[in-house]
């Protein structure tokens, strides 16, 4: 699993280099100029100031302008003597105009020429490209020199239109008939221009069951170009990756040669030099592939081409950028058993996979917990994660001799990780990597979205969390017993005619539960759960592990304290917060938690763009109420019954975290509430 030891570092090797990006690529990058003895630059924004790639790096640079702030970087990389600059990945990776700046400055762009990105930038340049060079290319049109409409006709329905300067995903729209294809290029076209300027659209044969398998290059400016295998990406969620595997369990050793041969022929019709991906859409019943694009740069899923290759493809790419050959030739590649990488998202798959954010209270990953387990981070405890950058946190990534194995340990991993005061995917990721689908490796794009219904988590709280977090309330507020002390001292909630319940208001999601406990937590308490049962419970603390045994069934969480009486549980890969709810807390109306309480809350951390209504307001239900941006993406909130907007929390132009309460719509009567000791 471990990269093979290369050669140390030869004299033309850097001293300094600059990593112009933030993040988990940023340490990445820096772990191996670490290894080779080279100092690390780091720049950060005034955001993430405090983060783990500036603490880590020998070296770091405030950049007023923010990370796309080519000046600043510039003038940073003279400041602290750096030779060369990595990029990472997205931001200025495949910006031909940086690379160029940094020629100027006499500094080396760790990457391609330009020029390469450039044609590889451009999908019809790079399809004419490659398709002169003898790669296979889907057919299909493209403007200036084809008329769409012409285009569609030649290559049938279903056909998909594409902005030839776009990429991710966004702006692509799936024609089934000619008479739907008007609408749709006008609706690509406004797309293209909002998002990348150039409304310039492709159109091509859309790939029924479509696979998504990727050749990882690497050249040298002495004319070798090699392949490391293949990628399989096919598990994808608006067309974005979520786990990746080396290698593909589609490819045969054939096939794998062919395709290999493919990329390395798209990177020379390019002058290639440096880490390169040549990503083909591949029909997954007769194995017939078709180039799509070239990603210019290092990939998020590089790390399992590193684990079967055994190559540290960051030290590669330093070293051809000073000038070396490549270290091996096509038969010196070796791929030896599996990998398997999940991303961890700061996200929200049940409300469609929106956003997340927040301070990270407690923190637990994998690595040298599970064996043969690897994570690319850029979290830490205390760490905010905001809206200002793209919401991928970490990568998991698990080696095994076979994929069998790979799978189980991913699987492991990912039930040992907690990212407890962020919301994220790592529940839906466990739920993916064992899917009967995908264990059998019977993958195409389009599994995600098929099986969706099974891979969300059902709605309502497990059993148990309510009441761990209910004991865990419980047992803060009673003090340490000594073995023995007066029964009237004891604070378990008894008195004369026997011991009284405490309940304990626990809101999740807009869900309020009360669970009852009777007794001293940490000696054995009955607890009266959500459905009314009466059950035996204890909990044991030991740091931030909490043991709690009910029914005779003991199951260990991870826990922190959050803001404004939120308490985090997180057990398995899954993560709870609690919030304490008093009397009197909006929504503490009749009907409270079934969706109709009337309060409105952020469904993402963002920014307040709109506020469409006004206090005495009479609403109907799903009337829009506000619109909250964040990563460029617009939320409509709206109001969730009919009512009168009784208060509203915000004003355009204010920043709200997940869940912040925007309003209150008064749907009910309250009502009054009593009988019992209610904490």
């Amino acid at each position: 699993m471990t990269p093979v030891t290369q050669a140390p570092a030869p004299r033309g090797m850097f001293g300094t280099v600059l990593v112009a990006n933030r993040g988990e690529i940023a340490l990445r990058v820096i772990r191996t100029l670490s290894r080779l003895g080279v100092r690390s630059v780091a720049v950060f924004s005034d955001a993430d100031a405090d983060a783990r790639h500036v603490r880590e790096a020998d070296i770091a640079v405030r950049l007023g302008g923010g990370y796309l702030d080519i000046d600043g970087i510039l003038a940073a990389a003279a400041a602290t003597g750096a030779q060369a600059v990595h990029p990472g990945y997205g931001f200025l990776a495949e910006n031909p105009a940086f690379a160029r700046e940094c020629a100027r400055a006499g500094l080396v762009f760790v990457g391609p020429p330009p020029e390469a990105i450039e044609a590889m930038g451009d999908k019809i340049r790079a399809k004419a490209t490659v398709s002169a060079a003898g790669v296979p290319v889907v057919p299909g049109g493209a403007e200036p020199d084809d008329d769409l409409a012409e285009a569609a006709g030649r290559v049938g329905f279903p056909a998909l239109i594409k902005p030839s300067a776009g990429g991710g995903g966004k702006g692509m729209v799936l024609v089934r008939s000619a008479a739907e294809l008007p609408e749709a290029l006008e609706s690509a076209r406004r797309t293209a221009a909002a998002a990348f300027g150039d409304a310039t659209l492709l159109i091509e044969r859309f790939v029924e069951g479509p696979r998504h398998i990727e050749i990882q290059v690497m050249a040298d400016a002495h004319g070798n170009v090699v392949h490391l295998g293949e990628r399989e990406c096919s598990l994808q969620r608006r067309h974005q990756k979520i786990i990746e595997e080396a290698p593909s369990p589609l490819l045969d050793e054939e096939s794998r040669e062919r395709m290999g041969a493919a990329a390395v022929e798209a990177a020379r019709a390019v002058g290639y030099t440096g880490a390169g991906t040549v990503e083909f859409i591949v029909q997954g019943t007769t194995g017939d592939y078709y180039f799509m694009e070239m990603n210019t740069r290092l990939q998020v899923e590089h790390p399992v081409t590193e684990l079967v290759t055994g190559l540290d493809l960051v030290e590669l790419q330093l070293r051809v950028a000073a000038g070396e050959p490549l270290p091996l030739t096509q038969d010196q590649v070796r791929l030896r058993g599996h990998a398997v990488e999940a991303r961890v998202y700061a996200e929200d798959p049940a409300r469609g996979f929106l956003p997340t954010g927040g301070r990270v209270l407690a923190l637990r990953e994998p690595e040298g917990v599970v064996e043969g387990v690897r994570v690319d981070s850029g979290l830490a405890e205390g760490g905010v994660v905001g809206s200002g950058y793209d919401p991928m946190l970490s990568k998991i990534v698990a080696w095994g001799p076979d994929r069998d194995s790979a799978l189980r340990r991913l699987d492991g991993a990912l039930a040992a990780t907690a990212v407890l005061g962020v919301p994220t995917n790592v529940a839906f990721l466990r739920a993916l990597v064992t899917h009967p689908e995908v264990v059998a490796g019977d993958l195409d794009t389009g599994l995600v979205e098929r099986n969706l219904d099974d891979l969300l988590p059902e709605e309502g709280l497990p059993e148990d969390v309510p009441v761990a977090a209910a004991l865990l309330l419980h047992h803060g507020r009673t003090p340490a017993v000594p073995a023995v002390a007066d029964p009237w001292e004891v604070p378990d909630g008894w008195r004369l005619g026997g011991a009284a319940w405490t309940v304990w208001r626990l809101e999740n999601r807009g869900e309020v539960v009360e669970v009852g406990v009777r007794g001293l937590p940490a000696r054995g308490a009955e607890v009266r759960l959500p459905g009314g049962r009466i059950a035996r419970a204890s909990l044991a603390l030991n740091g931030d592990d909490l043991l709690v045994t009910l029914d005779g069934v003991g199951r260990r969480y991870s826990w922190a304290q959050g803001a404004e009486d939120t308490l985090w549980l997180g057990r398995d890969g899954d993560a709870w917060a609690l919030t304490r709810h008093h009397l009197g807390d909006p929504g503490d109306r009749a009907g409270a938690g079934s969706g109709g309480d009337g309060v409105v809350r952020s469904p993402m951390p963002g920014t307040v763009l709109l506020v469409k209504a006004v206090v005495g307001e009479r609403v109907e239900r799903d009337q829009p109420l506000l619109v909250v941006e964040a990563m460029k993406m617009e939320h409509t909130v709206t109001a969730p019954a009919a009512g009168t907007v009784t208060e509203l929390r915000v004003r355009a132009g204010q920043a709200v975290d997940m869940d912040a309460v925007l309003a209150v719509v008064d749907v009910a009567e309250a009502s009054g509430e009593g009988g019992e000791d209610r904490a």
